[in-house]
């Protein structure tokens, strides 16, 4: 499990293992009409997202899709092979944003007590403590999931769907922005377990960030900034200004020949003869609110075609599963499958 190192701890950003910082969770959230205008949101996602580039080069798009998670409320899991940058991409989103924030390294012989937390004995008040775990953060990274067992991993579910973590029969809620940023290897590397289609349901989205581009990385080779300038690395997005953010993503428009395109592809899929499992209505909500997302990203309080196309693999791939899935644990038949969904609905005009 991960262990604080001296650098991690800055004004503003709590950088923490088991022993993590717990705002006080009844702070409101944002009510009423959003009190920030897209112009205004662009400015700051602008920031974020520049801030974010100092540290990471590579794939911008997937910058833009971890923004568009944190905007939608939603959890995010960066799926690729080691040292292409997921740890660094993840920690850098939760540098820039003064929150508090947790990093786990799961490991096969990890509990679900060392993510949620423990009861234990205090002698002198002769009562039960509960020490709260990681879990307890407004970001948190859980590194390579896929290493630890499938008990683990869904103790995970109740917090990522609900923003709740029940232990020895009480129910705390953690504060928002609550969001956990996974990394995995693929299936196919020694070590790992596949995780469940209930837990993968979970994921607002499932992203690969790819081999970086020549140019890419020779300015990697040549500034090392993973090494030089995440230690470095200042927040530009305060908590508040992330809930307000993510009130205005709520409030954006979507017409309903938008939302009824988004019911086209969901039904195109469950009916479709190459799938045993299809889009559930919890797909079809996480597509609609990362497309307000998106419209968001773009300076937009309206959605536009673009914005659901622009979402839908990464939404929507990792909740379909292809009728020879069991036998053979290929993932890219579901994908082709959702390519084809994707040509034959058409999008509105």
């Amino acid at each position: 499990m991960h262990r604080s190192h001296p650098h991690d701890s800055e004004p503003g950003q709590r950088m923490t293992g088991i022993q993590t910082d717990h705002p006080d969770p009844t702070r409101a959230e944002p009510v009423g009409e959003p009190d920030l205008s897209a112009d205004e949101a662009r400015e700051l996602i602008e920031r974020l997202r520049e801030n974010i580039r100092q540290v990471y080069i590579g794939n911008v798009e997937a910058i833009d899709r971890l923004i568009v998670c944190l905007l939608a409320r939603g959890h995010v899991l960066i799926e690729d092979v080691p040292g292409v940058g997921k740890t660094v991409l993840a920690t850098a989103l939760a540098r820039s944003l003064d929150c508090s924030f947790s990093r786990v390294q799961l490991t096969p012989d990890m509990l679900p007590a060392d993510v949620l937390g423990v009861s234990v004995y205090d002698s002198k008040s002769g009562e039960f403590q509960f020490k709260k775990g990681p879990i307890f953060a407004n970001i948190l990274l859980a590194d390579e999931i896929n290493r630890t067992t499938p008990r683990t991993q869904s103790a995970l579910l109740e917090s990522m769907q609900e923003a709740t973590v029940s232990v020895d029969g009480r129910v705390m809620r953690l504060e928002q922005p609550f969001m956990v940023v996974a990394t995995q290897n693929p299936f196919e590397f020694e070590g790992t377990y596949l995780l469940p289609e209930n837990q993968l349901d979970r994921f607002l989205m499932r992203i690969s960030l790819g081999y970086p581009s020549p140019e890419s990385e020779a300015l990697v080779l040549n500034q090392r900034p993973s090494e030089s300038r995440l230690v470095e690395l200042l927040p530009v997005m305060d908590r508040t200004e992330v809930l307000r953010l993510q009130h205005l993503t709520d409030h954006v428009r979507i017409a309903d020949e938008i939302v009824q395109y988004i019911i086209r592809l969901a039904n195109a899929t469950r009916e479709h003869k190459d799938l045993r499992i299809g889009l559930s209505p919890r797909a079809t909500l996480a597509l609609a609110q990362a497309a307000r997302a998106r419209a968001v990203l773009s300076g937009r309080d309206y959605c536009i075609p673009q914005d659901v196309l622009e979402n839908i693999e990464p939404v929507c791939a990792h909740r379909v599963v292809s009728r020879g899935y069991l036998q053979t644990g290929d993932q890219s038949a579901g994908l082709e499958t959702l390519r084809e969904v994707i040509r034959e609905v058409p999008s509105p005009a």
